[in-house]
């Protein structure tokens, strides 16, 4: 049984945001945000493109004030990834979105200004045939939540989410992206099973203002790697004090960790002990150097002991195991070749390509 079998998704709808489909067991989509000034259209949209090139599927452009939604326009124009605007405190800054071609708005029930302004932004959605993520944020709840309950707790959280999905049923509108996010991972992890349990909309998947890295990267590991783990979550998105590279990195590796998405090679590498008599650090650097471009999901084991390297690692597609004066080369854990430590990361990307070959071209979404 293949690994990724392990995980059985959460059966969501599925929702498109402009052509990449979210939720229905569709891949799950890596998201971002733009860190630009959205007045600045030539920044923005430089940075669009980067992070299309790097494989981001959605990219999230906060739009806070009129000059931004009026920004909106020629930034469409430019770019055909898909876009969401990110609107808080007023619902007229998402009619003008829509108004742009935007894929999708998202709106914050706790600062939107009540139910007559999410029923309008839901008419004007419907009209372009566009979806609506609610993003309720633990920060920015109502007040007669907060008051109700004294904090931001799972449950509050998930009485704001029912209420904006009850008022948007209500009205028919149905073409809904769910999240709910907070800092504090437990209530991050807690909040989204109880939306899991309770509704079948795609789930975008998160822990919100998670800091810089390597803190940030952890609690966002923790926080959407357990959701994954659990079937939960259609989208995700790192949120990280850090240039949008690293968010889409941690995202990626967050998905190959689990089996969730093949993208280019994983490595695994041993942490080193005292058997280890070279310098396994630098090798696993050249390695990742010269496997940088690669695109075919494959998994490559980097080891520095030929005593157990190529048993521990039996299920990489290949590897190289290093002691003092030789390095074995290996697939699926059996030595194919005895090579010396100089030559090893030649024999290793020779062996590699093999591999590749044998499998044909990559695979694209």
């Amino acid at each position: 049984m293949h690994l990724r079998e392990s995980y059985v998704r959460k059966t969501t709808r599925t929702i498109y945001v402009g052509d990449v489909p979210i939720g229905g067991g569709s891949p799950i989509a890596i998201e971002s945000m733009t860190k630009t000034d959205t007045h600045d259209v030539r920044a923005t949209v430089r940075e669009i493109k980067k992070l299309e090139k790097i494989g981001c599927d959605l990219v999230r452009v906060a739009v806070p004030d009129y000059e931004a939604a009026e920004a909106l326009v020629p930034i469409r124009q430019k770019t055909k990834m898909p876009i969401i605007a990110d609107i808080h405190f007023n619902y007229k800054l998402a009619l003008m979105a829509l108004e742009a071609d935007i894929d999708c708005v998202r709106i914050n029930p706790g600062n939107i200004g009540g139910r007559e302004n999410i029923i309008r932004t839901a008419e004007a959605a419907r009209r372009q045939k566009v979806p609506l993520r609610i993003g309720v944020n633990a920060g920015s709840l109502e007040k007669s939540l907060l008051q109700k309950y004294g904090a931001p707790i799972p449950e509050a959280l998930v009485e704001s989410i029912s209420k904006s999905v009850s008022l948007l049923e209500d009205i028919g509108f149905t073409d809904l992206i769910l999240s709910a996010k907070a800092s504090r991972v437990p209530v991050n992890i807690e909040t989204y099973r109880m939306i899991a349990n309770r509704f079948r909309y795609p789930l975008h998947v998160g822990v919100t203002e998670a800091g810089p890295p390597p803190a940030g990267t952890i609690r966002s590991a923790v926080g959407i790697g357990t959701l994954l783990a659990e079937g939960i979550g259609d989208t995700i998105r790192v949120s990280l004090t850090a240039p949008v590279e690293e968010e889409i990195e941690v995202g990626r590796e967050i998905l190959k960790s689990l089996f969730l998405k093949e993208s280019g090679p994983m490595i695994i590498s041993c942490p080193t002990c005292g058997r280890c008599e070279v310098d396994l650090m630098r090798l696993v650097r050249q390695v990742e150097k010269k496997l940088a471009n690669e695109t075919q999901p494959t998994v490559v084991a980097i080891m520095g002991c030929v005593v157990n390297g190529p048993g521990e690692a039996r299920e990489a597609d290949v590897g190289i195991a290093v002691g003092k004066g030789t390095a074995l080369i290996f697939r699926k854990g059996e030595i194919v070749k005895k090579v010396t430590p100089s030559k090893a990361v030649a024999a290793l990307l020779r062996e590699m390509k093999q591999v590749v070959k044998r499998r044909g071209k990559p695979r694209r979404r």
